[in-house]
């Protein structure tokens, strides 16, 4: 069976870039093998990242989303305080989280 690997990459700052980028992570995990789940390319559709309350209750779905996942797997140079704060849910959790290589 397929994992499911919950992508944990920047989204803030440049986001267009960051975007992208989150993308082509997604695309690695699946050729892989994996199925990836990257909340952070979903809930910007309709969620509003500068608003407080929604950025809140976009972190909490996406640490409900992860207690499904296999491992988290963290992509990028720099930790975000985001990201930092699914790393820590995900080793609460006893989910594996693995540091990607990125380019």
């Amino acid at each position: 069976m397929n994992k499911l690997i919950y992508v944990c990459s920047p989204y803030r700052g440049d986001i267009r870039t960051n975007t992208e980028q989150a993308k082509g992570y997604c695309r690695k995990i699946v050729q892989e093998g994996g199925i990836p789940i990257a909340p952070h390319l979903l809930f910007p559709q309709f969620m509003d990242d500068s608003i407080a309350s929604e950025r809140e209750r976009a972190m909490e779905m996406n640490l409900e989303i992860m207690r499904h996942c296999d491992e988290v797997h963290v992509f990028g140079h720099q930790i975000s305080f985001g990201m930092f704060e699914e790393i820590q849910a995900a080793k609460k959790l006893g989910i594996p989280v693995v540091q990607e290589e990125v380019e």
